[in-house]
């Protein structure tokens, strides 16, 4: 669990801002739904908890594009990190579910969008409260500029968890 906190951290690290939003693209939505994907439902949700009182204790584990420590749990990405334990759980609970009557890579596929989708959702949802968007507001700064970021992402972690079912038969 620590190596997954760990693992997600330096993938946060990653962040490029953007000059519309106050969200920044980052690499640590990528790592949540690999960490899913790999750890499983219960591990996974308790690893990213782990990550999240990691960050509210002060730790340099948040992006660094925000105030970091219980301000940036409170601040415009809030939404997409609290959904972090959740979306690990989806990705773990549909992956494992959706294996035998799918396959591997249906299945892993489909669990990491499903993750992805709920890390978006959520972080437009909060990002509309904090803002008082409306709904197309939040489509615009909290989503869209994120799509195709994310089905890259949703791409890697499907290749590389399958990858590692592959290595794990070996």
């Amino acid at each position: 669990m620590l190596a997954a906190s760990i693992f997600v951290a330096l993938c946060a690290h990653v962040s490029v801002p953007l000059p519309f939003t106050p969200v920044p693209v980052v690499l640590s939505d990528f790592a949540v739904v690999l960490v899913g994907l790999l750890l499983g439902p219960a591990m996974a949700s308790a690893a990213l908890g782990v990550y999240l009182l990691e960050g509210a204790a002060g730790l340099p584990v948040f992006s660094p594009a925000g105030p970091g420590g219980i301000a940036h749990l409170l601040g415009p990405t809030a939404g997409y990190l609290f959904a972090y334990p959740v979306a690990a759980a989806i990705a773990g609970w549909v992956r494992r579910m959706a294996r035998e009557a799918l396959g591997g890579v249906a299945a892993t596929a489909i669990a990491a969008t499903l993750a992805s989708a709920a890390i978006l959702l959520s972080g437009a949802a909060w990002l509309a409260h904090w803002m008082h968007l409306s709904v197309t507001g939040a489509w615009a700064l909290a989503v869209a500029p994120f799509l195709l970021g994310a089905a890259v992402k949703i791409a890697t972690a499907v290749s590389v968890a399958t990858s590692a079912d592959s290595l794990r038969k070996v």
